[in-house]
């Protein structure tokens, strides 16, 4: 891949299916290549996940009556871009409740951080992170501007048939979400669908609520902000939660919890030591930094200590399919200019690009 290459973006509106209908015809090859590239992984992965594609369907059914009673308008997207992709519908709710499925099998790591307006040159509140997912879906990623009726537009990130949920909307709420690991897990409402919901929120104390459904599944860190300088860690698993706020004008978060609450969920903790390397890396570099514009963030997102499970993180070839890993995207939301820098693979390699938000 041409490492000066922009991202793919596409232009979608209307009701939540007809969004999915445009979604999947738009990018009909991005989800056709992952719906095979996952069906592959479980058999790579049988001896792991114990599981075959058609056990995972039968899995999925299981979450859908939750998604279908909470946010029947997502699950409306997924049907629509089922329909325009040619992928089963059955096939894009493996690939949107995987996380559960596979009990958190993928050990993957994303970083994400925020500075307010008081830490930055312009007056303006920037928001950053690295999306670390699995190499394959790398080809397979792009960004959606989408005018959904009755709800906010958003700009946000997404690859294959995977719903949208890190972005922003045209009031300034933005949302990135780190994987974390609760040992409560449940079958309920898959977490891509419950962060999903957070682009459509107008004010931030709503963003939060959107998280925290009653018959949730699981959760992320999701990192919320808005154009106001609020910084919230929403840290959430299926039946606790708990909120880090960014004080000192930052936060950062990685894939481990950080409040004393919710260390007590937290399943294998000891295979989350680069988590811990991460997050302490970055924090170092937001406060060795007075003033942070995008450029600085961009040099933080760049960093390569502890290689190749750095922020910037690099494909390691020896590692366990389920934990190979490398940064498929990386992006910096400015939520004053409602603009998104968008680097596409490892930002050590290629160029950010810029994309507005057109309210």
């Amino acid at each position: 891949m041409d490492t000066s290459t922009k991202l793919k973006i596409i232009y979608v509106q209307g009701t939540h299916r007809e969004i999915g209908q445009q979604i999947g015809e738009m990018c009909r090859e991005e989800i056709q290549r992952m719906q095979e590239v996952y069906r592959k992984g479980f058999e790579i992965a049988y001896d792991e996940l114990q599981l075959t594609w058609d056990e995972a369907i039968l899995q999925a059914r299981k979450y859908y009556p939750f998604a279908e009673e909470l946010v029947p308008q997502y699950i409306a997207e997924v049907e629509g871009i089922a329909e325009a992709s040619g992928v089963d519908f059955e096939d894009l709710m493996v690939i949107n409740c995987m996380e559960a499925i596979a009990s958190d099998a993928l050990h993957l790591g994303c970083t994400s951080l925020a500075v307010s307006a008081e830490r930055c040159a312009d007056g303006h509140v920037l928001v950053g992170h690295n999306e670390d997912w699995l190499p394959d879906d790398e080809e397979n990623t792009y960004l959606i501007h989408a005018r959904p009726t009755g709800e906010p537009t958003f700009l946000a990130i997404t690859y294959g048939g995977l719903l949208p949920n890190i972005g922003f909307n045209e009031h300034g709420i933005a949302q990135c979400c780190d994987s974390v690991y609760p040992d409560d897990a449940r079958v309920g409402v898959p977490r891509v669908f419950v962060s999903r919901a957070v682009l459509a929120a107008s004010r931030i104390a709503d963003a939060i609520r959107c998280v925290l459904p009653r018959r949730r599944a699981a959760g992320y860190n999701h990192l919320i902000a808005n154009r106001h300088g609020e910084l919230y860690n929403i840290e959430v698993s299926a039946r606790r939660f708990d909120t880090l706020y960014g004080m000192s004008g930052y936060l950062a978060h990685t894939n481990h919890y950080l409040t004393s609450r919710m260390r007590k969920v937290e399943d294998r903790n000891e295979d989350l030591i680069g988590s811990r390397v991460r997050l302490n890396r970055a924090l170092r570099l937001l406060r060795r930094t007075s003033v942070h514009t995008p450029d600085t963030l961009k040099e933080i997102l760049r960093d390569h200590v502890d290689h190749p499970n750095s922020i910037c993180a690099h494909v390691e070839p020896e590692d366990n399919p389920l934990d190979r890993q490398k940064t498929i995207a990386s992006m910096i939301m400015d939520l004053t200019a409602l603009e998104m820098h968008v680097c596409w693979g490892n930002p050590c390699e290629g160029q950010y690009h810029t994309y507005q938000l057109e309210a």
